[in-house]
């Protein structure tokens, strides 16, 4: 494995922040190339510690001539972003110079195909001259992973919905508990904008083997030994599948029996209708029936009517629900993906 240091340039003299990227060199053109990176929202951990393990499984597998297909590794995809403190708080979702979200507004192909992208010495922000680089990173691999998390969620991933069920491999290698399809793009998150390079990319050739999506690995606290080694794992199963690896066992494990997969309009975002402390009814991974109560919100303690309650508009399936206890009115409270599709009908990204 050849490790490269890259510099990027901050706003200010004297400020820059290094990109640590590793790459491994597959023995066979004709693999499929892959890249990987990991907590562009900077305070997002899983997926660094699913990375933890699975770069040793790579290195070993390149040392022994079974690495087929090249791999790009990404640990720590934003550096600007770990280094977001206020007040001894992280603050690794949001850029502080600009107040974009680090995985939005990545840079578009024009019509031709091609991105304009932010060089190293463009006058512009280091945020954009960082997402034009992972981009430039990600392009020409057929098979793109960016690890995430969500504030307390299951195990589940977002997928272009013209590539499922071609990739249900990746799903049941991960044991993921859902997907969520998507057909329109909103803010460009970067799976959004690799995608769209993609599809160019690929033209007439069409789609099949090529692997792009968002994988949310449970919530920001599930960062342990146990999850990180099944998760990696199952990355380092799913690359065997798909030929990256070369193995003697190519037959793909089966989705969960109580697998969710629906198109990303089917989710009814929860908004907290008042602000307060936090009472949930219901977790991730819960089944729940129209009406049922799944939180209440205290604004006055004590008192009789003193909470707010929060019922599931339709039967659904509960997805992920908000970390902290204490929320704002019109925070985002949980995901539900409901039988039927939601009355707003989300195509694209789903929070800020």
């Amino acid at each position: 494995m050849k490790t490269e240091i890259e510099t990027i340039r901050g706003e200010t003299p004297g400020v820059s922040y290094e990109l640590i990227v590793h790459r491994l060199q597959g023995n066979d053109p004709e693999a499929p190339r892959v890249y990987i990176q990991s907590a562009l929202h900077a305070d997002e951990r899983p997926g660094v510690a699913a990375m933890h393990f699975l770069i040793p499984m790579l290195e070993n597998a390149e040392r022994e001539a079974r690495l087929r297909g090249s791999v790009t590794l990404v640990p720590h995809a934003n550096p600007i972003g770990a280094a977001q403190h206020l007040f001894s708080t992280h603050m690794g979702r949001f850029s502080g110079a600009t107040r974009v979200n680090f995985n939005r507004d990545f840079p578009a192909p024009g019509a031709d195909g091609n991105r304009t992208l932010d060089s190293a010495s463009s006058a512009t922000f280091a945020e954009r001259r960082l997402k034009s680089r992972l981009l430039e990173l990600a392009d020409g691999c057929p098979i793109v992973l960016d690890l995430h998390c969500d504030d307390e969620g299951v195990q589940y991933l977002y997928i272009p919905e013209v590539l499922w069920p071609e990739m249900t491999d990746l799903a049941a290698c991960l044991d993921a508990e859902a997907v969520l399809l998507w057909d329109k793009g909103a803010d460009r998150a970067f799976e959004e904008a690799a995608f769209e390079q993609m599809r160019a990319k690929a033209g007439t050739a069409g789609l099949s083997g090529h692997c792009v999506t968002t994988v949310e690995l449970r919530g920001q606290a599930d960062v342990d030994a146990g999850s990180a080694r099944k998760d990696a794992e199952g990355l380092f199963r799913f690359l065997e599948l798909r030929g990256v690896v070369a193995t003697g066992d190519s037959k793909a494990p089966a989705l969960r029996s109580d697998f969710v997969g629906k198109q990303i309009r089917h989710v009814d975002m929860i908004h907290a209708p008042a602000g307060g402390t936090i009472l949930y009814h219901a977790r991730p991974g819960d089944r729940v029936e129209v009406g049922a109560l799944i939180a209440e919100i205290i604004v006055d303690p004590g008192a009789r009517d003193g909470t707010v309650q929060v019922h599931a508009p339709q039967a659904g399936y509960v997805l992920t629900r908000r970390g902290r206890r204490f929320i704002r009115m019109g925070d985002d409270l949980f995901k539900i993906i409901g039988e039927n599709a939601s009355v707003d009908s989300y195509e694209g990204t789903l929070e800020d």
